[in-house]
């Protein structure tokens, strides 16, 4: 792929440019500003920029391409040599110019990027010409226009490797062949198919093209002399049945005449169907009267008719193909169209984008497709031709994937303003409305399918329009993450899906949170108390992390309530305690050397008999009980010293302690359920859950009631057989 290489050419567009008059023709404007900064630019293929930009407008201008499109072949080089290329070329030559510009850039880039990524012969050529074919599918979706004009440029490159006498590189040949070449076949740009082909075979294999071409030149004057002689008869033969006809003849090209001996292991001497015959008329009637005509003068060959107007190729080609034994018995194919067949033939896609100029009568009075069907039909085609490129059978309906496909594991579809859309095979509409959009995906309710509503679950093929049906707000249904249903696809999607539920759950938590809170401060007639100042005190960053440990019951209300009650007396200071005989306080806890403290056990690490304890006296909510190895005692041990106070577990009796315990699973249907039967076997009280998704592996965290840790081994060791529970552990 050849690019411009920098110059130390202005970084801002010339002034005489900037002036230049509105009313100049587009193109004459665009050569203009560009010709002062492509003036000492070489690309890579050693050919200076200006005179290939203005070949490329020349190509681009036979072929019926728009004025925006021939400005971008000098515009897109330009815009290499600028500080703000999209910007500057915006204030000239407005937006949508300067965007096509820019988009043709870019399609240079990533054909760049691919043959870089390829380089090193970690990866074999055809793997490299599929990874050039999947970003052209991508790129190709912003505008249409950037197709013809990196085809032409390609072309020009060839032009120029051929003129100077010297090799071109083996990847940029073999793309050109591989890639370019059936691009504009499939965009019915022939001539341009034809003599990309002729050039690369030129420049892979020149002593074949040299051996080929000397042939045809002996043979040049004959076949000429026949194809005069033939179109004469069938100029005469029509118009003395009154239709009036266009009759042109044309040879074989030399790749053509090469892959024909490759394929069939002929020598050139036995390559006999070299001639053709190209008859345009009016109506489609007369196509069909021209052909009956046609078999009168010469006998048809069997099996060698093709009706394309009545069954049209997928890319709109129409015509008439026989072939014929023609002057002395030859081979004679002979192609019967309109004109208006003729343009497109010519043309190809390019022959019906609507531009802007020309209006709803297209390009000098061909009808014009509307620019979105124009860009679904060139999407279809791509598309069917990596089809056939991946071995699929057919461009419209996906057939059974071959053995080995690259290409397996991607779907293309198209949005409704003819984006392409890289997606998973067997991705669905709901995994299509996620990749458009977050929210899209959320409010889908349904999907139109090439202009049929099918269900959400119906796996998509490559080269569908879908069409979301979404309501004005809502949320996913459960049942798309429930893979026995085949809703979703993408882990992505599901992980989106997930979410939303998560969110939705902590929201009512926290919603139950907040309401138990403004109740007990109304109960306790504190509702002027600052939240924040409730939350911190409590140990806690902020009211929603104080209403979230409500809501999922893993901090008790009556440890809010003793807050707000013991806040309002004085408490002593720690210092002051004085030590007196031991008590055993509520809760089983026996605190040495304090009398009648009240005791709690902290949330943060849940400690429960027989674990290892230590107290620390708070302000106003007494004594807090930790485990010895818990990381929070552990830091109020290092600031406040003088406030740690032994403890140890006292008579046991017949209470229960609340315990969290980590599990971690692989996500899949049922798992809360199984997990949920082995804490019903072991008769454990579950007080709290929290479940949160990321890729496809499940965090639980479950709150249970335990009379202490003897019961946990039990509980823990089935949790483990559960089926895909990689961990289970207490936190």
């Amino acid at each position: 792929m050849n690019r411009p290489a920098k110059s130390p050419a202005s970084a801002d567009p010339p002034a005489a440019a900037l002036g230049a008059d509105a009313d100049e023709a587009l193109p004459q404007r665009a050569r203009a500003f560009s010709a002062p900064l492509l003036a000492e630019v070489l690309l890579d293929s050693g050919e200076p920029a200006l005179p290939h930009a203005d070949a490329v407008q020349a190509i681009l201008a036979a072929i019926g391409a728009d004025e925006a499109t021939r400005a971008a072949a000098w515009l897109s080089l330009a815009a290499g040599q600028l500080s703000k290329p999209e910007e500057q070329l915006s204030k000239v030559f407005g937006r949508d110019n300067a965007r096509l510009a820019m988009e043709s850039r870019k399609l240079m880039g990533v054909f760049t990027q691919a043959r870089q990524a390829g380089a090193g012969g970690s990866a074999d050529t055809s793997t490299r010409h599929r990874e050039m074919l999947r970003r052209l599918l991508l790129a190709m979706s912003e505008d249409l226009r950037v197709i013809p004009l990196r085809l032409a440029s390609r072309l020009q490159s060839l032009r120029y490797y051929t003129a100077a006498g010297k090799g071109a590189p083996e990847d940029f040949v073999h793309t050109s062949l591989q890639i370019w070449a059936p691009l504009a076949n499939r965009l019915g740009l022939w001539q341009v198919k034809w003599e990309i082909e002729d050039l690369a075979f030129r420049l892979e294999h020149p002593a074949e093209y040299a051996r080929i071409a000397e042939w045809m030149r002996r043979r040049g004057a004959e076949h000429e002399a026949l194809i005069a002689q033939a179109s004469e008869r069938v100029r005469e033969t029509l118009g003395a049945q009154g239709i009036e006809s266009v009759v042109s003849g044309r040879r074989k090209h030399a790749y053509s005449i090469w892959r024909k001996m490759q394929g069939k292991s002929l020598q050139l001497d036995q390559v006999m169907d070299l001639l053709a015959l190209r008859v345009v008329v009016a109506t489609v009637d007369q196509c069909y009267a021209a052909l009956s005509l046609v078999h009168q003068l010469w006998s048809p060959l069997e099996a060698e008719y093709d009706d394309y107007i009545a069954r049209p190729k997928a890319n709109g080609y129409q015509s008439l193909h026989t072939v014929v034994r023609g002057p002395r018995q030859l081979p004679l194919e002979i192609q019967i169209r309109t004109q208006a067949m003729h343009e497109h033939a010519e043309r190809g896609v390019a022959a019906h984008w609507a531009y802007k100029e020309a209006g709803v009568q297209g390009y000098k009075g061909v009808v014009a497709a509307s620019s979105f069907d124009a860009k679904v039909a060139l999407a279809r085609q791509l598309l069917a031709w990596r089809g056939e490129l991946a071995g699929e059978a057919g461009g419209g309906a996906q057939a059974a994937p071959a053995a080995g496909n690259p290409f397996d594991d991607r779907v293309y579809v198209l949005t409704p303003q003819a984006r392409i859309l890289e997606l998973d095979s067997g991705s669905t509409a709901v995994d299509f409305a996620y990749a458009l959009h977050t929210d899209l995906g959320h409010r889908c309710r349904g999907a139109r399918v090439d202009g049929a509503l099918l269900p959400l679950n119906t796996p998509l093929r490559s080269g569908q329009t879908v069409e979301i049906v979404a309501a004005k707000q809502g949320g996913p249904s459960r049942d798309w993450l429930n893979p026995e249903l085949g809703f979703l696809r993408s882990a992505r999607a599901r992980a989106k899906v997930r979410a939303w539920f998560n969110a939705q759950a902590l929201e009512q938590t926290m919603a139950q949170g907040r309401a138990q809170v403004e109740r007990l401060l109304q109960r306790e007639g504190r509702t002027g108390m600052s939240l924040q100042e409730l939350a911190s005190g409590l140990g806690l960053r902020s009211p929603e992390h104080l209403f979230e440990r409500l809501g999922s019951e893993s901090l008790p209300l009556r440890q809010v309530e003793t807050f707000l009650r013991g806040a309002e007396e004085p408490q002593p200071d720690s210092a002051q305690l004085e030590l007196r005989a031991a008590k055993a306080q509520p809760g089983g806890v026996l605190v040495v050397g304090v009398d009648a403290l009240l005791t709690q056990l902290a949330g943060c690490c849940k400690p429960a008999p027989p674990d290892a304890i230590c107290g620390f006296v708070t302000r106003g909510r007494g004594v807090s009980v930790h485990r010895a190895d818990c990381s929070n005692a552990r830091h109020l041990r290092e600031r406040h010293p003088e406030r740690v106070i032994p403890v140890t577990w006292g008579a046991r009796d017949s209470g229960v302690y609340a315990v969290d315990l980590m599990v971690e699973a692989s996500d899949r249907h049922g798992l809360l359920r199984d997990i949920s039967e082995v804490f019903s076997k072991q008769k454990i009280n579950v007080i709290g859950v929290r479940t949160q998704s990321r890729g496809d592996t499940a965090h639980m965290m479950f709150t249970v009631e335990l009379p202490g840790l003897e019961a946990l081994s039990s509980a823990l060791g089935q949790l483990r057989e559960v089926q895909g529970v990689r961990l289970a552990r207490r936190r």
